[in-house]
């Protein structure tokens, strides 16, 4: 039994009717020796029983093997196929020939190598969207193995730790030797939570997050580390929370303040025909504090009701024309050629705020500057990318003086609300500023210049 296992089964079908036909050979001489006299069939020659062993033989040999040439091969033809699959190689196509039920198993094995090629195209286009997702991912993405060494890492940890490079292969440890002190510290903890980044060329710090997650590949241990940036975010989340508490003040002064105005209008008639001085003088006081305190309370409500931008297009020339008209200021540079496309009031708004920013800063008029060029944003970490993943470019516009400029701890309170250095102020100026830009998904920043005065700068992506 162990020899006909090595046998093919093509093989084993023509032996099979070779020793079928001497076995019906056989039957047939002995049944002739039965039948007729023993003398006569003793004396036919024993060379002509040889040659009729053989001769059935043969015809049994060569007729079986004509008639198992297709099935023979189809089966090769089915196993190659089956090699081909464990080599991942689904293109292969076998012709449709031979008996019914060949046909019928050719015909599977062809149906079965399309759905394989279509599910391999699936699988191919969803990992090419996936990494092109992750490379697109404002989100820091590395994947390490047991040792620690990086499989792989996004676009965006390449640009934070090594400035774009390719950081494949390297382990983790050589790569945290370029980077802060900061980031190093945060990578090296095994467990993951906030930090802080200073970033060199502004004044604000950044707020991260860092968290690791472990699972089980290919019978490894592989490591996921994930840093995400938290300062927008955070951000956003504390002017939501001073945007409810000023609607809720807004909403008890004005409760307050309606009846006192209503009061005070009332008073005036009832006493009218008193025509005294003080009690007009004490009328006026209240009338003048209460408009006052209306006029807070709109402010700040404004702030916290602020609508969405109607976008248009608008020419950067009517723009400037516009600003100028309100303070005085010195353009820097050629304006773009491509008309900008953001709500014209709430910009302007915006740009006349920081021009007398500029102007109240104790710079002279001359020192005051104005530029709008068409630029990207700023820094690597900051990129703004579109829906296809493509670094978005957008417009810049700054604003310059030669004032005192601000203290560092002041910059980094300057954009939140109710912060403010000057007696009579309210603190909104800046804040609103960054709610407009951040409305039309833009950025805004200061930083101190390197000679005197202060740098406002706004980022807009482009149409």
């Amino acid at each position: 039994m162990a020899l006909f296992s090595f046998l093919s089964l093509r093989t084993k079908l023509i032996l099979g009717a070779v020793f079928a036909s001497q076995v019906g050979t056989g039957l047939s001489l002995f049944v002739m020796f039965k039948m007729t006299q023993p003398q006569t069939f003793i004396a036919a020659s024993m060379f002509s029983f040889v040659m009729i062993f053989m001769l059935a033989a043969l015809c049994a040999w060569v007729i079986s093997y004509y008639a198992t040439r297709t099935l023979a091969t189809s089966l090769n033809a089915l196993e190659v196929g089956l090699l081909n699959f464990k080599d991942n190689d689904f293109s292969v196509t076998i012709p449709a020939s031979g008996e019914p039920q060949l046909q019928s198993l050719i015909e599977l094995f062809n149906e079965s190598a399309e759905t394989l090629r279509q599910e391999r195209q699936y699988i191919y286009q969803r990992e090419l969207l996936l990494d092109k997702v992750i490379q697109s991912s404002p989100n820091v993405m590395l994947l390490l193995d047991d040792d620690q060494r990086i499989i792989y890492a996004n676009d965006a940890a390449r640009h934070l730790l090594n400035q774009g490079n390719h950081i494949n292969g390297f382990l983790l440890q050589e790569v945290m030797d370029k980077v802060s002190d900061e980031l190093s510290s945060a990578l090296s903890k095994p467990k993951g939570g906030l930090f802080t980044l200073s970033v060199e060329g502004q004044d604000e710090d950044e707020t991260w997050h860092l968290s690791r997650g472990q699972f089980l590949l290919n019978g490894q241990y592989h490591h996921l580390v994930l840093l995400r940036q938290m300062t927008h975010e955070l951000n956003r989340q504390e002017v939501a929370v001073w945007k409810k508490v000023i609607r809720i003040i807004s909403h008890e002064l004005n409760n307050s303040v309606a009846p006192i105005a209503s009061m005070v209008n009332s008073g005036r008639m009832l006493t009218k025909d008193l025509n005294d001085p003080k009690l007009k003088m004490i009328f006026d006081t209240i009338e003048d504090r209460t408009s006052h305190l209306s006029q807070f309370i709109f402010n700040y409500a404004r702030f916290a009701k602020l609508p969405l931008p109607k976008k248009e297009r608008v020419d950067w020339r009517k723009l400037v024309d516009q600003l100028g008209q309100h303070y005085q200021f010195t353009l820097l540079g050629e304006l773009p050629s491509d008309s900008g496309e953001f709500d014209l009031i709430q910009m302007e708004q915006v740009l006349l705020n920081l021009l007398k920013n500029a102007h109240e800063s104790g710079s002279k008029i001359a020192g005051v500057s104005l530029s709008i060029e068409a630029s990207s944003p700023l820094n690597a970490n900051n990129r703004a990318l579109d829906s296809e993943g493509r670094v978005m470019s957008g417009t810049v516009i700054e604003v310059k003086d030669e004032g005192s400029g601000m203290p560092a701890e002041v910059l980094k309170q300057a954009l939140l609300p109710f912060y403010s250095t000057k007696q009579s102020g309210t603190g909104l100026g800046l804040p609103l500023c960054r709610e407009i830009i951040e409305a039309h998904d833009g950025r805004i920043s200061l930083h101190n210049r390197d000679d005197m005065g202060l740098c406002v700068r706004v980022w807009l992506p482009s149409v």
